[in-house]
């Protein structure tokens, strides 16, 4: 994305409501004399207490986001959203029970009643509803599947839709597909395909090649020793990871000399 698009995604309510939510405790501890209305304090500075949990949530934030392989202004704050809004929970109940599970509570209505926006461009990717469904449709002969596992609550699988489905539009053929399963609505599907879609999974989202139904390429993968390989799902990286050029090409050829099957039968 680019700087102005990336702009104008944070005009929409999700970013607006966590954006504030995020700066509240800040903003208002540091806002003469709202301050030393809120807090009681004559002083609108941060205590020991404060900065403490203020450069832990800093560490926190810059670790979990570099694993998730944040790459733009928006997969950033959608990464770090949560870390922070906790910490702001911590803040506020350290200073006050009452305003503490007022945040607390505005937190959870923010979360259901704003969600955050799911791509609606164009695409050109099939939704699988379920384990079986997706088996039998990638076991089809000569038909290239590239499937991205994935789950709706995950801000990384989230951030990738975009880029997942440019690469639909512009590699799609009769056989070579793009496809997406929920795992986190499919269970089985994630079992079956050593996908975790737990919180703490650092495999969302996976993106599985198959040719003939066999699986060929997995992002990410583990290594030898058995620790998951750090993949970040930009769409350069996708097209050479997945070698996305080779395979449209093979599958241009394979349609061609099929069509050429055709008429000369």
């Amino acid at each position: 994305m680019s700087f102005k698009a990336d702009a104008l995604q944070l005009l929409k309510p999700y970013y607006l409501v966590n954006i504030i939510l995020s700066l509240s405790y800040i903003t208002l501890k540091r806002t003469p004399g709202i301050c030393n209305y809120l807090f009681n304090s004559d002083t609108c500075e941060f205590d020991g207490r404060e900065t403490e949990i203020l450069f832990f949530l800093l560490i926190v934030v810059m670790i979990r986001t570099r694993k998730s392989g944040s790459v733009t202004m928006i997969s950033y704050l959608s990464s770090s959203f949560i870390y922070i809004k906790l910490a702001n929970l911590i803040l506020w109940f350290n200073a006050d029970y009452l305003m503490g599970i007022i945040y607390g509570i505005v937190f959870i209505l923010g979360a259901l009643l704003v969600p955050e926006p799911t791509y609606s461009g164009p695409t050109n990717v099939l939704y699988f509803r379920g384990e079986q469904s997706l088996t039998e449709e990638i076991a089809k002969d000569k038909t290239i599947w590239l499937v991205a596992f994935y789950t709706a609550w995950n801000p990384v699988c989230v951030n990738f839709a975009p880029v997942f489905s440019k690469l639909s539009m512009d590699y799609s053929l009769d056989n070579l597909k793009f496809g997406k399963i929920d795992i986190g609505r499919y269970l089985e599907a994630g079992k079956k395909y050593r996908v975790s879609d737990s919180s703490m999974s650092q495999q969302l989202p996976t993106v599985i090649l198959f040719e003939n139904g066999k699986e060929v390429i997995r992002r990410p993968t583990f290594d030898s020793k058995g620790k998951l390989t750090k993949f970040i799902f930009s769409e350069e990286n996708m097209k050479v990871a997945f070698g996305l050029n080779n395979f449209y090409e093979k599958a241009k050829r394979d349609l061609k000399d099929g069509n050429t099957n055709k008429k000369s039968n």
